[in-house]
Protein backbone atom coordinates (compact mmCIF):
# COMPACT_ATOMS: atom_id res chain seq x y z
CA UNK A 1 0.00 0.00 0.00
CA UNK A 2 1.39 3.58 -0.94
CA UNK A 3 2.38 5.69 2.05
CA UNK A 4 0.76 9.21 2.57
CA UNK A 5 2.18 10.45 5.27
CA UNK A 6 0.47 14.22 4.62
CA UNK A 7 -2.56 12.66 5.44
CA UNK A 8 -1.62 11.97 8.80
CA UNK A 9 -1.81 14.91 11.29
CA UNK A 10 1.43 15.20 13.97
CA UNK A 11 -1.12 14.39 16.59
CA UNK A 12 -2.64 11.09 15.14
CA UNK A 13 0.76 10.16 14.87
CA UNK A 14 1.55 10.56 18.42
CA UNK A 15 -1.63 9.21 19.41
CA UNK A 16 -1.12 5.98 17.45
CA UNK A 17 2.24 5.94 18.75
CA UNK A 18 0.94 5.89 22.03
CA UNK A 19 -1.68 2.99 21.73
CA UNK A 20 0.83 0.84 20.55
CA UNK A 21 0.68 -2.75 19.25
CA UNK A 22 1.35 -4.17 23.00
CA UNK A 23 0.15 -7.90 21.41
CA UNK A 24 2.89 -8.27 19.48
CA UNK A 25 1.07 -10.08 16.79
CA UNK A 26 1.77 -9.08 12.76
CA UNK A 27 -0.73 -7.02 11.10
CA UNK A 28 -1.34 -8.96 7.87
CA UNK A 29 -1.75 -13.16 8.58
CA UNK A 30 0.15 -14.96 6.29
CA UNK A 31 -2.83 -16.23 4.54
CA UNK A 32 -5.70 -18.46 5.57
CA UNK A 33 -7.46 -18.16 9.43
CA UNK A 34 -5.63 -15.72 12.01
CA UNK A 35 -3.77 -12.91 12.48
CA UNK A 36 -4.28 -9.33 13.73
CA UNK A 37 -6.70 -6.54 12.66
CA UNK A 38 -6.55 -2.78 13.89
CA UNK A 39 -9.85 -0.92 13.06
CA UNK A 40 -9.69 2.93 13.32
CA UNK A 41 -13.10 4.03 14.93
CA UNK A 42 -14.62 7.52 15.59
CA UNK A 43 -16.21 6.84 19.14
CA UNK A 44 -15.17 5.45 22.05
CA UNK A 45 -18.09 3.43 23.92
CA UNK A 46 -19.49 5.26 27.04
CA UNK A 47 -19.89 1.63 28.20
CA UNK A 48 -19.41 -2.09 27.03
CA UNK A 49 -22.66 -3.60 29.17
CA UNK A 50 -24.95 -4.27 26.19
CA UNK A 51 -27.63 -3.55 28.36
CA UNK A 52 -26.79 0.06 29.04
CA UNK A 53 -25.98 0.63 25.01
CA UNK A 54 -27.29 3.88 23.32
CA UNK A 55 -24.54 4.93 20.69
CA UNK A 56 -25.06 3.48 17.35
CA UNK A 57 -20.93 4.07 16.76
CA UNK A 58 -20.24 1.44 19.15
CA UNK A 59 -22.90 -1.46 18.31
CA UNK A 60 -20.47 -3.26 16.49
CA UNK A 61 -18.25 -3.27 19.38
CA UNK A 62 -20.86 -4.72 21.54
CA UNK A 63 -21.64 -7.70 18.89
CA UNK A 64 -17.94 -8.93 19.28
CA UNK A 65 -18.47 -9.62 22.58
CA UNK A 66 -22.67 -10.27 22.95
CA UNK A 67 -25.09 -12.55 21.12
CA UNK A 68 -28.77 -11.96 21.10
CA UNK A 69 -31.73 -14.15 21.17
CA UNK A 70 -32.81 -13.32 17.82
CA UNK A 71 -31.30 -12.25 15.09
CA UNK A 72 -32.75 -10.02 11.57
CA UNK A 73 -32.42 -11.28 8.15
CA UNK A 74 -31.83 -8.97 4.56
CA UNK A 75 -35.83 -8.78 4.36
CA UNK A 76 -35.99 -8.51 8.01
CA UNK A 77 -37.73 -11.34 9.20
CA UNK A 78 -36.75 -12.58 12.60
CA UNK A 79 -34.38 -15.27 12.68
CA UNK A 80 -33.05 -18.10 15.04
CA UNK A 81 -29.94 -17.14 16.87
CA UNK A 82 -29.26 -18.47 20.73
CA UNK A 83 -32.96 -19.17 20.16
CA UNK A 84 -33.58 -22.16 18.03
CA UNK A 85 -37.44 -21.37 17.83
CA UNK A 86 -40.15 -19.15 19.43
CA UNK A 87 -44.09 -19.83 19.69
CA UNK A 88 -46.62 -16.56 20.33
CA UNK A 89 -49.94 -17.53 21.85
CA UNK A 90 -53.27 -16.14 20.10
CA UNK A 91 -53.51 -13.28 22.58
CA UNK A 92 -50.09 -11.85 21.91
CA UNK A 93 -49.29 -12.29 25.60
CA UNK A 94 -46.71 -15.64 25.91
CA UNK A 95 -43.85 -16.09 24.27
CA UNK A 96 -42.27 -19.49 24.56
CA UNK A 97 -38.16 -20.05 23.56
CA UNK A 98 -36.53 -23.17 22.81
CA UNK A 99 -33.02 -22.56 23.44
CA UNK A 100 -30.01 -23.91 22.26
CA UNK A 101 -28.13 -26.55 24.49
CA UNK A 102 -24.59 -26.15 23.24
CA UNK A 103 -23.32 -22.56 24.47
CA UNK A 104 -21.11 -21.21 26.84
CA UNK A 105 -20.34 -17.82 28.19
CA UNK A 106 -16.49 -16.38 27.97
CA UNK A 107 -16.53 -17.12 31.92
CA UNK A 108 -17.14 -21.29 31.83
CA UNK A 109 -21.16 -20.35 32.60
CA UNK A 110 -23.59 -22.24 31.06
CA UNK A 111 -26.45 -20.47 28.64
CA UNK A 112 -29.59 -21.75 29.53
CA UNK A 113 -33.28 -21.08 30.50
CA UNK A 114 -31.95 -19.42 34.04
CA UNK A 115 -29.63 -16.90 32.48
CA UNK A 116 -31.75 -15.93 30.19
CA UNK A 117 -34.33 -15.06 32.76
CA UNK A 118 -31.43 -13.75 34.33
CA UNK A 119 -30.53 -11.11 31.70
CA UNK A 120 -34.38 -10.36 31.48
CA UNK A 121 -34.90 -9.42 35.14
CA UNK A 122 -31.86 -7.45 35.49
CA UNK A 123 -32.83 -5.37 32.54
CA UNK A 124 -36.46 -4.42 34.28
CA UNK A 125 -35.05 -3.95 38.00
CA UNK A 126 -35.16 -0.53 39.44
CA UNK A 127 -32.52 1.97 38.63
CA UNK A 128 -30.49 -0.19 35.95
CA UNK A 129 -32.17 0.97 32.56
CA UNK A 130 -34.86 3.22 33.31
CA UNK A 131 -35.41 3.31 29.05
CA UNK A 132 -35.52 -0.37 28.42
CA UNK A 133 -38.11 -0.67 31.67
CA UNK A 134 -39.91 2.24 30.73
CA UNK A 135 -40.48 1.28 26.93
CA UNK A 136 -38.78 -1.66 25.30
CA UNK A 137 -39.89 -4.16 28.26
CA UNK A 138 -42.83 -1.62 29.52
CA UNK A 139 -45.33 -4.76 28.50
CA UNK A 140 -42.31 -7.41 30.14
CA UNK A 141 -44.65 -9.01 32.96
CA UNK A 142 -42.09 -12.25 34.19
CA UNK A 143 -40.16 -15.02 32.85
CA UNK A 144 -39.92 -18.41 33.88
CA UNK A 145 -38.13 -21.31 33.52
CA UNK A 146 -39.87 -24.13 31.79
CA UNK A 147 -37.34 -26.45 31.35
CA UNK A 148 -33.49 -26.20 31.38
CA UNK A 149 -33.54 -24.76 27.50
CA UNK A 150 -37.46 -23.71 27.52
CA UNK A 151 -38.29 -20.12 28.44
CA UNK A 152 -41.59 -18.78 28.92
CA UNK A 153 -42.02 -15.07 28.99
CA UNK A 154 -45.43 -13.34 29.79
CA UNK A 155 -46.43 -10.27 28.37
CA UNK A 156 -49.21 -7.67 30.52
CA UNK A 157 -49.94 -6.52 26.51
CA UNK A 158 -49.49 -7.54 23.38
CA UNK A 159 -46.37 -6.03 22.06
CA UNK A 160 -45.23 -5.60 17.98
CA UNK A 161 -41.45 -4.54 19.21
CA UNK A 162 -40.71 -7.58 21.73
CA UNK A 163 -38.90 -9.47 19.44
CA UNK A 164 -37.19 -6.81 17.74
CA UNK A 165 -36.18 -5.73 21.05
CA UNK A 166 -34.26 -9.54 21.42
CA UNK A 167 -32.76 -8.78 18.42
CA UNK A 168 -30.81 -5.81 19.70
CA UNK A 169 -27.83 -5.05 21.35
CA UNK A 170 -29.90 -4.20 24.25
CA UNK A 171 -30.87 -7.82 24.88
CA UNK A 172 -26.73 -9.20 24.65
CA UNK A 173 -26.77 -12.09 26.88
CA UNK A 174 -24.80 -11.37 30.01
CA UNK A 175 -23.44 -14.25 32.03
CA UNK A 176 -25.43 -14.46 35.39
CA UNK A 177 -22.13 -14.15 37.04
CA UNK A 178 -21.06 -11.37 35.54
CA UNK A 179 -24.33 -9.58 36.41
CA UNK A 180 -23.46 -10.81 40.01
CA UNK A 181 -20.44 -9.75 40.60
CA UNK A 182 -19.32 -7.02 38.25
CA UNK A 183 -16.73 -4.28 39.69
CA UNK A 184 -18.60 -2.13 37.73
CA UNK A 185 -21.41 -3.22 35.87
CA UNK A 186 -23.48 -0.89 34.21
CA UNK A 187 -19.86 0.20 32.80
CA UNK A 188 -19.19 -2.90 31.75
CA UNK A 189 -15.39 -4.42 30.77
CA UNK A 190 -13.44 -7.46 31.08
CA UNK A 191 -15.41 -8.67 33.41
CA UNK A 192 -18.68 -8.28 32.02
CA UNK A 193 -18.72 -11.50 29.57
CA UNK A 194 -21.22 -12.87 27.01
CA UNK A 195 -21.19 -15.57 24.64
CA UNK A 196 -20.11 -14.00 21.42
CA UNK A 197 -17.03 -14.78 19.20
CA UNK A 198 -14.46 -12.42 20.91
CA UNK A 199 -13.35 -11.84 24.13
CA UNK A 200 -12.79 -8.37 25.28
CA UNK A 201 -9.49 -8.83 27.18
CA UNK A 202 -8.04 -5.11 27.60
CA UNK A 203 -9.45 -1.68 27.27
CA UNK A 204 -7.19 1.37 27.63
CA UNK A 205 -9.78 4.81 27.83
CA UNK A 206 -8.78 7.32 25.11
CA UNK A 207 -6.55 5.26 23.15
CA UNK A 208 -8.39 1.45 22.32
CA UNK A 209 -9.57 -1.61 23.10
CA UNK A 210 -8.23 -4.91 22.19
CA UNK A 211 -10.63 -8.30 21.57
CA UNK A 212 -9.07 -12.02 21.31
CA UNK A 213 -10.88 -14.91 19.22
CA UNK A 214 -13.38 -16.72 21.34
CA UNK A 215 -11.90 -20.69 20.32
CA UNK A 216 -15.07 -22.41 21.70
CA UNK A 217 -17.38 -20.17 19.67
CA UNK A 218 -19.97 -22.67 17.00
CA UNK A 219 -22.94 -20.84 17.14
CA UNK A 220 -23.43 -17.88 14.97
CA UNK A 221 -26.57 -16.16 13.93
CA UNK A 222 -28.60 -17.56 10.68
CA UNK A 223 -27.09 -15.76 8.00
CA UNK A 224 -23.37 -15.97 8.89
CA UNK A 225 -20.54 -16.63 6.19
CA UNK A 226 -19.11 -19.17 7.70
CA UNK A 227 -19.43 -21.36 11.23
CA UNK A 228 -17.61 -22.47 14.23
CA UNK A 229 -14.65 -19.54 15.46
CA UNK A 230 -13.98 -16.40 13.74
CA UNK A 231 -11.24 -16.00 11.59
CA UNK A 232 -9.27 -13.57 12.96
CA UNK A 233 -7.09 -14.27 16.25
CA UNK A 234 -7.03 -10.73 17.39
CA UNK A 235 -8.86 -7.59 16.64
CA UNK A 236 -7.89 -3.93 18.13
CA UNK A 237 -10.29 -0.83 17.83
CA UNK A 238 -8.09 2.23 18.16
CA UNK A 239 -9.99 5.45 18.91
CA UNK A 240 -9.33 7.93 16.63
CA UNK A 241 -11.70 10.88 16.55
CA UNK A 242 -10.32 13.23 14.34
CA UNK A 243 -11.52 12.09 10.65
CA UNK A 244 -8.08 12.89 9.19
CA UNK A 245 -6.17 11.07 11.62
CA UNK A 246 -8.45 7.66 10.81
CA UNK A 247 -8.12 8.36 6.89
CA UNK A 248 -3.77 8.83 7.43
CA UNK A 249 -4.05 6.27 9.48
CA UNK A 250 -5.86 4.05 6.56
CA UNK A 251 -3.81 4.97 3.55
CA UNK A 252 -0.05 4.99 5.82
CA UNK A 253 -0.87 1.11 6.44
CA UNK A 254 -1.38 1.93 10.37
CA UNK A 255 -4.46 0.36 10.54
CA UNK A 256 -6.38 -2.02 7.99
CA UNK A 257 -9.90 -0.66 8.43
CA UNK A 258 -11.52 2.42 9.48
CA UNK A 259 -15.25 4.00 9.89
CA UNK A 260 -16.91 7.27 9.68
CA UNK A 261 -14.88 8.41 6.51
CA UNK A 262 -15.54 11.95 6.17
CA UNK A 263 -16.61 13.68 2.84
CA UNK A 264 -13.45 15.68 1.90
CA UNK A 265 -11.83 12.24 2.04
CA UNK A 266 -13.78 10.17 -0.06
CA UNK A 267 -11.94 11.13 -3.28
CA UNK A 268 -8.69 9.72 -1.94
CA UNK A 269 -10.28 6.33 -1.16
CA UNK A 270 -11.95 5.76 -4.16
CA UNK A 271 -8.84 6.83 -6.20
CA UNK A 272 -6.74 4.37 -4.33
CA UNK A 273 -7.22 1.00 -6.50
CA UNK A 274 -5.83 -0.35 -2.92
CA UNK A 275 -8.37 0.62 -0.60
CA UNK A 276 -12.64 0.00 -0.97
CA UNK A 277 -15.34 2.61 0.43
CA UNK A 278 -18.95 1.11 0.93
CA UNK A 279 -21.94 2.84 3.06
CA UNK A 280 -24.77 2.00 4.41
CA UNK A 281 -28.21 4.11 5.40
CA UNK A 282 -28.79 3.25 9.02
CA UNK A 283 -32.45 2.24 10.34
CA UNK A 284 -34.47 4.32 12.96
CA UNK A 285 -34.92 8.11 13.50
CA UNK A 286 -33.78 11.16 10.85
CA UNK A 287 -31.17 13.24 12.84
CA UNK A 288 -33.24 16.28 13.77
CA UNK A 289 -33.05 19.20 15.51
CA UNK A 290 -36.51 18.66 18.49
CA UNK A 291 -37.72 22.05 19.14
CA UNK A 292 -38.61 22.36 23.42
CA UNK A 293 -42.01 23.39 22.85
CA UNK A 294 -42.08 24.06 27.00
CA UNK A 295 -40.21 27.48 27.42
CA UNK A 296 -39.92 30.50 24.95
CA UNK A 297 -39.44 31.06 21.82
CA UNK A 298 -40.13 27.57 20.67
CA UNK A 299 -43.57 27.32 22.46
CA UNK A 300 -44.81 29.36 19.28
CA UNK A 301 -45.44 27.47 16.44
CA UNK A 302 -45.07 30.26 14.21
CA UNK A 303 -40.96 30.75 15.97
CA UNK A 304 -40.58 27.10 15.21
CA UNK A 305 -41.67 27.41 11.43
CA UNK A 306 -39.62 30.30 11.06
CA UNK A 307 -36.70 28.13 12.27
CA UNK A 308 -37.11 25.55 9.85
CA UNK A 309 -38.13 28.18 6.49
CA UNK A 310 -34.42 30.08 7.46
CA UNK A 311 -32.27 27.37 6.73
CA UNK A 312 -31.93 25.45 3.37
CA UNK A 313 -31.06 22.04 4.46
CA UNK A 314 -29.80 21.12 1.10
CA UNK A 315 -27.52 23.87 0.53
CA UNK A 316 -26.25 23.35 4.58
CA UNK A 317 -25.64 19.35 4.26
CA UNK A 318 -23.61 20.11 0.81
CA UNK A 319 -21.72 22.34 2.08
CA UNK A 320 -20.56 20.00 5.05
CA UNK A 321 -21.12 16.87 3.47
CA UNK A 322 -20.60 17.24 -0.17
CA UNK A 323 -23.24 15.64 -1.29
CA UNK A 324 -22.50 12.15 0.50
CA UNK A 325 -25.26 12.99 2.89
CA UNK A 326 -29.06 11.89 2.30
CA UNK A 327 -31.50 14.46 2.92
CA UNK A 328 -33.98 14.05 5.98
CA UNK A 329 -37.80 14.89 5.86
CA UNK A 330 -39.27 13.12 9.00
CA UNK A 331 -38.86 11.93 11.87
CA UNK A 332 -38.49 8.57 10.38
CA UNK A 333 -35.59 8.34 8.05
CA UNK A 334 -35.52 6.36 4.71
CA UNK A 335 -33.41 4.12 6.06
CA UNK A 336 -36.69 2.52 7.75
CA UNK A 337 -38.13 2.17 4.66
CA UNK A 338 -41.76 0.32 5.66
CA UNK A 339 -42.94 3.02 8.18
CA UNK A 340 -41.36 6.31 6.20
CA UNK A 341 -43.83 8.84 4.94
CA UNK A 342 -42.80 10.22 1.77
CA UNK A 343 -45.43 12.24 0.99
CA UNK A 344 -43.94 14.97 3.55
CA UNK A 345 -41.08 15.77 1.09
CA UNK A 346 -40.61 19.25 -0.43
CA UNK A 347 -43.56 20.64 2.24
CA UNK A 348 -41.45 22.59 4.24
CA UNK A 349 -38.12 25.05 4.78
CA UNK A 350 -35.71 27.00 2.87
CA UNK A 351 -38.40 30.00 3.01
CA UNK A 352 -37.03 32.93 4.29
CA UNK A 353 -39.32 35.62 3.38
CA UNK A 354 -41.52 33.30 4.74
CA UNK A 355 -39.59 33.02 8.26
CA UNK A 356 -39.37 36.73 8.70
CA UNK A 357 -42.78 37.20 8.29
CA UNK A 358 -43.57 34.84 10.98
CA UNK A 359 -41.59 35.74 13.33
CA UNK A 360 -42.74 39.21 12.50
CA UNK A 361 -46.11 38.22 13.43
CA UNK A 362 -45.04 36.57 16.92
CA UNK A 363 -43.68 40.11 17.91
CA UNK A 364 -40.10 39.03 17.07
CA UNK A 365 -39.96 42.52 14.95
CA UNK A 366 -36.71 44.03 16.46
CA UNK A 367 -33.32 44.11 15.74
CA UNK A 368 -30.09 45.09 18.18
CA UNK A 369 -27.08 45.98 16.76
CA UNK A 370 -25.51 42.83 15.76
CA UNK A 371 -28.98 42.33 13.51
CA UNK A 372 -30.86 39.91 15.85
CA UNK A 373 -34.29 39.80 16.31
CA UNK A 374 -35.58 40.96 19.50
CA UNK A 375 -38.37 41.18 21.38
CA UNK A 376 -39.15 43.43 24.71
CA UNK A 377 -35.44 43.83 24.99
CA UNK A 378 -34.36 39.78 24.64
CA UNK A 379 -32.89 38.87 22.14
CA UNK A 380 -34.38 36.41 19.94
CA UNK A 381 -31.83 33.11 21.19
CA UNK A 382 -32.03 29.41 21.02
CA UNK A 383 -29.13 26.93 22.77
CA UNK A 384 -28.76 23.59 21.96
CA UNK A 385 -26.55 21.55 24.45
CA UNK A 386 -24.85 18.43 23.27
CA UNK A 387 -22.52 15.61 25.08
CA UNK A 388 -19.38 15.15 23.57
CA UNK A 389 -19.39 11.03 23.06
CA UNK A 390 -22.37 11.44 21.21
CA UNK A 391 -21.48 13.77 18.74
CA UNK A 392 -20.68 12.18 14.68
CA UNK A 393 -20.70 13.10 11.64
CA UNK A 394 -19.08 16.56 11.63
CA UNK A 395 -22.29 17.38 13.61
CA UNK A 396 -20.38 20.46 15.25
CA UNK A 397 -19.60 21.43 11.67
CA UNK A 398 -22.81 20.92 10.61
CA UNK A 399 -24.37 22.95 13.49
CA UNK A 400 -21.89 25.82 12.92
CA UNK A 401 -23.56 25.70 8.89
CA UNK A 402 -27.27 25.99 10.23
CA UNK A 403 -26.07 28.71 13.11
CA UNK A 404 -24.94 31.00 10.30
CA UNK A 405 -28.10 30.38 8.09
CA UNK A 406 -30.76 31.07 10.94
CA UNK A 407 -28.73 34.42 11.10
CA UNK A 408 -28.42 35.73 7.95
CA UNK A 409 -31.88 34.60 6.81
CA UNK A 410 -34.04 35.46 9.88
CA UNK A 411 -31.76 37.05 12.61
CA UNK A 412 -31.76 33.96 15.49
CA UNK A 413 -28.81 33.92 17.62
CA UNK A 414 -28.08 29.97 17.63
CA UNK A 415 -26.07 28.87 19.90
CA UNK A 416 -24.33 25.58 20.34
CA UNK A 417 -22.88 24.27 23.42
CA UNK A 418 -20.72 21.11 23.50
CA UNK A 419 -20.05 20.07 26.54
CA UNK A 420 -19.52 16.63 28.55
CA UNK A 421 -22.15 13.89 29.19
CA UNK A 422 -22.96 15.26 32.54
CA UNK A 423 -23.65 18.88 31.72
CA UNK A 424 -25.54 17.76 28.64
CA UNK A 425 -28.02 15.49 31.07
CA UNK A 426 -28.25 18.44 33.54
CA UNK A 427 -29.19 20.83 30.99
CA UNK A 428 -31.78 18.35 30.10
CA UNK A 429 -32.83 17.78 33.91
CA UNK A 430 -32.97 21.62 34.70
CA UNK A 431 -35.04 22.56 31.03
CA UNK A 432 -32.20 24.86 30.08
CA UNK A 433 -31.95 24.20 26.38
CA UNK A 434 -34.32 24.84 23.13
CA UNK A 435 -32.98 22.47 20.93
CA UNK A 436 -32.30 18.76 21.37
CA UNK A 437 -29.93 16.90 18.61
CA UNK A 438 -30.87 13.35 18.29
CA UNK A 439 -30.93 9.95 16.23
CA UNK A 440 -31.74 6.92 16.80
CA UNK A 441 -30.30 3.42 15.28
CA UNK A 442 -33.07 1.05 16.50
CA UNK A 443 -33.33 -1.70 13.98
CA UNK A 444 -37.92 -0.89 14.59
CA UNK A 445 -38.20 2.85 14.51
CA UNK A 446 -40.68 2.93 16.33
CA UNK A 447 -38.74 1.83 19.50
CA UNK A 448 -37.11 5.29 18.91
CA UNK A 449 -40.47 7.13 18.68
CA UNK A 450 -41.65 5.15 21.67
CA UNK A 451 -38.38 7.08 23.50
CA UNK A 452 -38.72 10.52 21.85
CA UNK A 453 -42.28 11.18 21.53
CA UNK A 454 -44.87 10.17 23.92
CA UNK A 455 -45.60 12.07 27.53
CA UNK A 456 -43.05 11.19 29.89
CA UNK A 457 -40.83 9.32 27.44
CA UNK A 458 -36.94 8.79 28.22
CA UNK A 459 -35.49 11.50 25.53
CA UNK A 460 -39.17 13.42 25.10
CA UNK A 461 -36.91 16.98 24.62
CA UNK A 462 -39.55 18.48 22.70
CA UNK A 463 -41.71 18.09 26.35
CA UNK A 464 -44.76 18.26 23.65
CA UNK A 465 -48.03 16.28 24.57
CA UNK A 466 -50.66 15.01 23.14
CA UNK A 467 -53.22 11.74 24.24
CA UNK A 468 -53.86 11.17 20.55
CA UNK A 469 -50.03 11.25 19.38
CA UNK A 470 -49.65 9.02 22.77
CA UNK A 471 -52.29 6.72 21.50
CA UNK A 472 -51.33 6.46 17.74
CA UNK A 473 -47.99 5.39 19.36
CA UNK A 474 -49.35 2.58 22.06
CA UNK A 475 -51.63 1.32 18.70
CA UNK A 476 -48.86 0.53 16.70
CA UNK A 477 -46.65 -1.03 19.14
CA UNK A 478 -49.37 -2.96 19.93
CA UNK A 479 -50.02 -4.56 16.80
CA UNK A 480 -47.37 -6.73 14.48
CA UNK A 481 -49.90 -6.03 11.12
CA UNK A 482 -46.99 -3.93 9.01
CA UNK A 483 -49.95 -2.34 7.37
CA UNK A 484 -51.99 -0.90 10.33
CA UNK A 485 -48.09 0.26 11.48
CA UNK A 486 -47.41 2.10 8.65
CA UNK A 487 -50.98 3.67 8.66
CA UNK A 488 -50.29 4.97 12.50
CA UNK A 489 -47.11 6.04 11.47
CA UNK A 490 -47.73 8.09 8.78
CA UNK A 491 -50.36 10.14 11.01
CA UNK A 492 -47.94 10.41 13.52
CA UNK A 493 -45.53 11.81 11.03
CA UNK A 494 -48.02 14.56 10.10
CA UNK A 495 -48.56 15.54 13.59
CA UNK A 496 -44.89 16.07 14.54
CA UNK A 497 -43.67 17.55 11.31
CA UNK A 498 -46.33 18.89 9.39
CA UNK A 499 -49.18 19.92 12.33
CA UNK A 500 -46.68 20.84 15.38
CA UNK A 501 -43.52 21.40 13.68
CA UNK A 502 -41.54 19.60 16.70
CA UNK A 503 -38.87 19.22 14.81
CA UNK A 504 -36.09 20.09 11.69
CA UNK A 505 -35.16 16.95 10.11
CA UNK A 506 -31.61 17.55 8.59
CA UNK A 507 -30.10 13.71 7.24
CA UNK A 508 -30.35 10.12 7.58
CA UNK A 509 -27.24 9.17 9.37
CA UNK A 510 -25.09 6.62 7.73
CA UNK A 511 -21.74 4.28 8.19
CA UNK A 512 -19.09 4.33 5.84
CA UNK A 513 -16.04 2.15 5.96
CA UNK A 514 -13.27 1.76 4.23
CA UNK A 515 -10.37 -0.68 4.18
CA UNK A 516 -7.26 -2.10 2.49
CA UNK A 517 -6.26 -4.53 0.27
CA UNK A 518 -6.80 -8.33 2.20
CA UNK A 519 -9.83 -7.75 4.20
CA UNK A 520 -12.66 -9.26 3.21
CA UNK A 521 -16.20 -10.36 4.66
CA UNK A 522 -16.98 -6.54 5.85
CA UNK A 523 -21.05 -6.15 6.00
CA UNK A 524 -23.31 -4.21 7.55
CA UNK A 525 -26.56 -5.13 9.53
CA UNK A 526 -29.06 -5.77 7.04
CA UNK A 527 -31.57 -4.24 8.97
CA UNK A 528 -29.82 -1.37 11.22
CA UNK A 529 -27.33 -0.51 8.41
CA UNK A 530 -24.84 -0.42 10.70
CA UNK A 531 -21.36 -2.05 10.69
CA UNK A 532 -21.32 -5.63 11.35
CA UNK A 533 -18.76 -7.68 14.34
CA UNK A 534 -15.73 -9.16 12.97
CA UNK A 535 -16.70 -12.62 13.17
CA UNK A 536 -16.83 -13.22 9.22
CA UNK A 537 -13.88 -10.71 8.62
CA UNK A 538 -10.72 -12.36 7.36
CA UNK A 539 -7.52 -10.72 6.46
CA UNK A 540 -4.45 -11.49 4.79
CA UNK A 541 -4.25 -13.76 0.95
Amino acid sequence: MKLRWGALTLAGVLALAACGAESGAPAVAAGGDGGSLVWAVETQPITFNPHQWGQNKARLLVHNQFDALIARGANGDFLPWLATSWQVSKDGLTYTFELRDDVTFHDGERFDAASVKANLDQLVSPGYNAAVSAIQLRNFDHAEVSAPYTLKVTLKAPDGLFLDFLSSPLAGQVSPKSLKNAKDLKAGGVDVVGTGPFILDRFTPGQEVHYRRNPNYDWPPAGAAHQGPAHLAEVTYRFLPEAAVRVGALTSGQVQVIEGVPATEIGLIKGDPELTLETSLNSGSAFSYYFNVSRPPFDDKRVREAFRDAVDVDAVLDSVYRGTAKRAWSVIGQGSPRFYDPSLENTFGNDPARANRLLDEAGWNGRDAEGYRVKDGRRLTVRTVSAAPFVRDRRDVLAQAVQAAVKRHAGIDFQIKLVDQGTAQQAADENEYEIFENSRGDTDVGAALNLILPKGAAINRTRYESAELDRLLTDASATSDLAERKELYAKVQKIVVTDEALLLPLYVPADQIAYGAGVTGITFEPVSGTPNSAYDVRIGT
